[in-house]
């Protein structure tokens, strides 16, 4: 369903007006919220489903709903990617071992308004291997939100991501992309994590999307399995995924889902 606020672009990015910010303020917060809490589930003997049951019932005692519980016949209220999971990974019985390395994705609706992140995690102790990559992932997507600002570009976004991760010697999976959010789900612009500076779209202040890289330690190819969600990489190789949902300001941009207990880095 559109979204009838604020005006569009030539390239059909919805322009939302100062005063939509708060609603995105008020989602984008309570999702970081829920992960924040989440954190302290994540242990090894803890499965995936349990920790997406804690979300469902987290996000129905706030009042909120998931969005996507229900979409394209998705029934769970977050998606949880583990080891070599690129992303959209189902919540279910997998039970998380010592080392495991897990995404943890979330939507939630308030007052029609969707707040969207995800961020790492580690059951256990983190090896070396695992905890270089998510701290370039993490780094890449701060990277990226640092590029926003009116009159850069979207290329400018992808170019910041791509030139940081294949400088460490990993790569930006092609296959997903970030996505325009508001009082949609999904909407344009395709916020690609690779490109040339100066292409695409420019920037204007009202802008509401999500960047969400994901980096791998081998090769960028993924595959999706049998259960048309699951997106795997290729080579088998770990996999790591960090989210903002953000707005663009006059100077620069905003982030509304920031962690309210500074823990969207998971070592930090």
């Amino acid at each position: 369903m559109d979204d009838p606020r604020g005006r569009l672009t030539k390239d059909g990015i919805r322009i939302y007006e100062a005063e939509d910010f708060e609603g995105m303020r008020v989602a984008g917060r309570l999702a970081a919220e829920i992960l924040d809490e989440v954190a302290a589930l994540v242990e090894p003997g803890v499965t995936t489903g349990e920790i997406d049951a804690f979300i469902e019932e987290r996000v129905t005692a706030a009042g909120a709903k998931s969005a996507t519980i229900g979409y394209r016949g998705y029934q769970h209220a977050s998606c949880i990617s583990v080891n070599h999971v690129v992303c959209h990974g189902i919540p279910g019985p997998k039970t998380l071992k010592d080392g495991d390395i897990l995404n943890i994705d979330v939507t939630v609706i308030v007052d029609g308004w969707y707040g969207d992140t995800s961020r790492m995690y580690v059951a256990g102790s983190m090896n070396r291997k695992a905890e270089r990559l998510v701290q370039v992932t993490h780094d890449a997507l701060m990277l990226g939100i640092e590029a926003v600002k009116p009159g850069n570009t979207f290329g400018d976004i992808g170019h910041a991501i791509q030139s940081y991760v294949e400088a460490q010697r990993m790569s930006v999976v092609r296959d997903f992309c970030g996505h325009g959010l508001g009082r949609v789900f999904h909407a344009p612009p395709n916020v690609l994590h690779y490109g040339r500076a100066g292409a695409g779209p420019v920037l204007e202040e009202g802008m509401f999307f999500t960047i969400e890289p994901m980096v791998n330690l081998g090769r960028p190819e993924t595959k999706v399995l049998a259960d048309d969600w699951t997106a795997v990489t290729r080579d088998k190789s770990l996999s790591a995924q960090f989210e903002h949902s953000i707005g663009v300001t006059a100077e620069g941009c905003e982030i509304f889902t920031l962690s309210p207990a500074g823990t969207f880095h998971p070592t930090k």
